[in-house]
C-alpha cells in the first residue's frame, strides 16, 4: 500500500495558522493574573477571566459546530479571526478589571468560533490513514504556541503582549486567505431538511468520551497557566517562564512519535504516559524551590500532556462521518476549553485554602481521574468497534449480492 502524503499545500498552511491563532490566545491565560493584581484583584478573582472565557466558549462552540457543517468554512474562520483582532486590541484600552472580564467574554465567543473552524479545516485535510499521526502534529502546534506564548508575554509584559497577539493574528488572517477550503454541500429538498434539523445535535456523541477525558486532563493546565508565575514569585523562583519552554519541548520532541505509535497500537499507548507522567509532574511542582527542579516538571508534564491532546483529539474525530466533523471538534474543545476554565477557577478558590504549592498537589487527582475514565470503558470501545465492523462486513456482503 502506498503511503499516503501528510504535508499537503493546504496541510501546511492551516498548521501555520493554527499555531499564530494559538499563540495570541495563549499570551493572555498568563500575562492578565499579575496584571489584574497590579489592578487591585485579588487571588479569588484571579481565576474568573478564564472561567468567563469559557461560559463564552460553551455557548458559542456547538452553534460554531453546527454552522461550519452547514454553511462551510470560509467565511466563519475568516470572520472569527477579524473578530479575535478586534478583542484583542481592546485590552490595551480597558485597564479596569470589570471591563475586562467584559472582553474576556468577547474573546471566548470569537476564539470558539475561529478554533472551532481551524480545526475542522485541518481534519478535512488529514488521510484517514495517518489521521493520528497528522492530528498529532497539527496539534502540536496548539502545544508550542501554549508553552512558547506565556513565556514571552511574562516577560514582555501585558501591552506589548496585545500588540505582539494582534500581529500575530493578521498574518494568520493572510495565510488563511490561500487555503483552499472544503466546498459547502448542496441544500438538500425541503423535506430532508427538516428531517435533519430534527435529528442534529450540536454535540457528536462519538466525540463525548474521549472530551470528558481531556477535560479533566486541562483542568491541570487552567491551574499552571494561572499561578505559575504568582507561585515562582513566593518561592523567589525567577524566570519562571522558562517552564513554558522545556513545556514545549517535551511536546515538540515526543508528540510525533506518539502519534505514530497510537495509529499502529491503539488510543492506550498515548494515555498511559499522560496517567503517569502528568501527575508525576504537578506532584514534584508543589514542593519546587528551585529553577532545576520546576524544568524537570515541565518536562514530564509536556511529554504528559501532550500525549493526551493528540491522542484524544484522533479518538474524538476519527470516527464520525465527514458532515459532522464541525461538531466533532465543537465538543473536543468545548471540553478541552472547559476544564482549562474550571482548573482556573478552582486553583483560585483552593490556592487561599491550601497555598500553591497544595493548590498544584491537589491537581494531581485530575489526571489519574483521567486515566480511570479511559481505562474503565476501554472493553465497551471495544466491544463497539467489532460490533460497528461486523455491521460494515455485512452490508459490504448484502451490496455485493445485490
Amino acid at each position: 500500500m502506498t503511503k499516503q502524503t501528510l504535508w499537503t499545500r493546504n496541510f501546511l498552511l492551516i498548521t501555520l495558522v493554527n499555531f499564530f491563532l494559538y499563540f495570541a490566545f495563549q499570551m493572555f491565560p498568563s500575562a492578565l493574573p499579575p496584571y489584574l493584581k497590579t489592578l487591585g484583584a485579588s487571588d479569588a478573582i484571579l481565576g474568573w477571566p478564564q472561567g468567563i472565557l469559557t461560559i463564552a466558549i460553551l455557548l458559542i462552540r456547538p452553534v460554531a459546530g453546527m454552522a461550519l457543517d452547514k454553511r462551510g468554512r470560509k467565511g466563519i474562520f475568516l470572520w472569527g479571526i477579524l473578530g479575535m483582532v478586534v478583542v484583542t486590541a481592546a485590552y490595551h484600552f480597558f485597564p479596569v478589571v470589570g471591563i475586562i472580564l467584559i472582553i474576556r467574554f468577547a474573546h471566548g465567543l470569537v476564539w470558539g468560533i475561529a478554533n472551532t473552524a481551524c480545526s475542522t479545516i485541518a481534519t478535512d485535510n488529514i488521510e484517514k490513514t495517518r489521521f493520528t499521526e497528522g492530528i498529532s502534529y497539527f496539534s502540536l502546534t496548539n502545544g508550542i504556541a501554549m508553552a512558547l506564548a506565556p513565556a514571552v508575554a511574562l516577560s514582555i509584559g501585558i501591552q506589548t503582549s496585545i500588540w505582539l497577539g494582534a500581529a500575530f493574528l493578521c498574518v494568520g488572517f493572510v495565510l488563511a486567505l490561500f487555503l483552499h477550503y472544503q466546498k459547502t454541500p448542496a441544500a438538500p429538498p425541503q423535506a430532508e431538511q427538516k428531517a435533519a434539523r430534527k435529528k442534529v445535535a450540536p454535540y457528536a456523541k462519538e466525540s463525548i468520551l474521549p472530551s470528558i477525558i481531556v477535560f479533566f486532563v486541562m483542568i491541570t493546565w487552567g491551574a499552571v497557566i494561572t499561578f505559575l508565575a504568582l507561585f515562582g514569585a513566593e518561592r523567589s523562583i525567577a524566570h519562571v517562564g522558562l517552564f513554558f519552554t522545556v513545556f514545549a519541548v517535551g511536546q515538540v520532541v515526543l508528540r510525533p512519535v506518539i502519534g505514530r505509535l497510537v495509529d499502529q497500537r491503539g488510543f492506550h499507548a498515548g494515555i498511559w504516559p499522560a496517567v503517569i507522567l502528568t501527575p508525576v509532574a504537578l506532584l514534584l511542582l508543589s514542593i519546587s524551590g528551585n529553577m532545576g527542579m520546576l524544568l524537570i516538571c515541565a518536562l514530564l508534564y509536556g511529554v504528559g500532556v501532550g500525549a493526551a491532546q493528540s491522542t484524544l483529539q484522533a479518538m474524538a474525530v476519527v470516527n464520525v462521518s465527514k458532515d459532522r466533523v464541525g461538531a466533532a471538534n465543537a465538543t473536543y474543545f468545548t471540553f478541552f476549553d472547559g476544564g482549562i476554565g474550571v482548573g482556573a477557577v478552582i486553583a483560585g478558590l483552593l490556592s487561599p485554602l491550601l497555598g500553591y504549592g497544595g493548590m498544584f498537589a491537589s491537581m494531581a487527582i485530575c489526571p489519574v481521574a483521567a486515566g480511570i475514565l479511559f481505562f474503565a470503558t476501554a472493553k465497551k470501545r471495544t466491544a463497539l468497534k467489532a460490533r460497528t465492523e461486523e455491521t460494515l462486513e455485512e452490508t459490504i456482503e448484502i451490496n455485493e449480492g445485490v
